[in-house]
């Protein structure tokens, strides 16, 4: 058995599959609203979790290029399914935030109410596509010159419970961009899941102290060997012809390139893949008053450069063309955002190429532009 005052950041213990609704209880105990995926209207979702009983066990998914299917399987694991169109940005930067209300008391106006204290939420579940993905809008909204109080309220008050990828989807390709199948940091605890234990990862002191109400035992050198065959396996099928190194100059080489074309006439700049990406953070703030003009609200939504009206200023539109906004949603991940924050903006989760109606695959494109340069 186990010792757990041995327990230290950066072991490794075994678990049996019972063990996992004992922490979700633990950190229920312990503050925490824990949110997972769960199986609403033939999707993925996430959305608060009771229990284990309400994971999607025993199901997979298909993904390919415009399509997406959930499949109940005949085994009894947690996490072989891929995510679907949702993620974890939708916690810490919402699709919709009210910034300010104002109400009007004769010739003035007044602030109403106030923004309510973050939960402290456990996500349980976090894909390493995923974890990546939060890391780099920490670069976009905790910067040294600007920080969004607002993410910055919510992001200290979680917890990340990450899951090792052992059953990529067709659209991942999270090995080519170093994001996955394995979370190496920025989790509290990570699983690896096994036929009959979950491998359990401890990555912070917080994710320790978590984990010393489980009835775990030291990871045997064959559960080790299982976890690292399975998910050496996971990263030789997330492989891709796009070389991340040289993919930034590829795009801002080729801006004028006539491929950009081609593209815009699959496009249906619907914005799809930019409310489903993981990354993006654009967003727009509007003022709505009543009829009676006694009460007005600023509100913050998400935005997308494939809206038409995001680029339109004084009487005109910079990107007015479907081939002007595509290339700089594709420039901006894959080029101009590493000039910003030092990364590039694409985690590898696949989620643009599952849920672009018109089949477009980034990979394809990418991997074609650089074609180009190196000719």
């Amino acid at each position: 058995m186990l010792d757990k005052r041995r327990i230290e950041v950066g072991d490794t213990i075994a678990i049996k599959k019972s063990e996992l609704e004992t922490l979700l209880q633990t950190l229920a105990a312990a503050g925490y609203v824990p949110l997972g995926p769960q199986v609403r209207d033939t999707a993925i979702v996430y959305d608060r979790l009771e229990n284990v009983d309400r994971l999607p066990k025993g199901y997979v998914t298909e993904q390919a290029p415009g399509r997406f299917r959930l499949v109940r399987a005949r085994h009894s694991r947690f996490f072989d399914f891929i995510p679907g169109a949702a993620s974890w940005k939708q916690f810490l930067f919402p699709p919709r935030l009210d910034l300010l209300t104002l109400r009007r008391n004769g010739k003035s106006w007044h602030q109403v109410g106030s923004r309510p204290e973050p939960n402290a939420y456990a996500f349980v579940g976090v894909r390493p596509c995923e974890l990546a993905a939060i890391q780099a809008q920490d670069k976009v909204f905790l910067r040294e010159d600007y920080t969004d109080t607002t993410y910055q309220a919510q992001r200290t008050r979680v917890f990340i419970l990450a899951v090792n990828c052992i059953h990529p989807a067709g659209t991942c390709f999270c090995g080519t961009m170093g994001t996955g199948p394995r979370a190496d940091s920025g989790f509290d605890l990570c699983l690896t899941e096994l036929d009959e234990h979950f491998l359990v990862a401890v990555g912070s002191a917080l994710g320790r102290d978590m984990a010393l109400d489980l009835a775990g035992e030291s990871a045997s050198a064959f559960l080790l060997g299982s976890a690292e065959n399975a998910l050496q396996h996971a990263a030789a099928q997330t492989q891709c012809d796009i070389d991340p190194s040289t993919c930034a100059e590829a795009m801002l080489d080729n801006l004028d390139h006539p491929h950009w074309d081609e593209v815009a006439q699959r496009c249906l700049s619907c914005g799809n893949c930019t409310l489903a990406c993981p990354t993006c953070f654009c967003w727009d703030v509007s003022d709505q008053t009543n009829l009676g003009m006694t009460e007005t609200r600023r509100e913050r939504t998400w935005d997308s450069c494939f809206n038409p009206t995001y680029s339109y200023q004084a009487g005109g539109n910079t990107r007015p063309t479907i081939r002007s906004r595509y290339r700089q949603w594709l420039s901006h991940k894959f080029g101009s955002w590493k000039q910003q924050f030092g990364i590039l903006g694409c985690v590898g989760c696949g989620r643009c190429i599952t849920w672009c109606p018109a089949g477009i695959d980034t990979r394809v494109e990418v991997a074609t532009l650089q074609k180009e340069t190196e000719q």
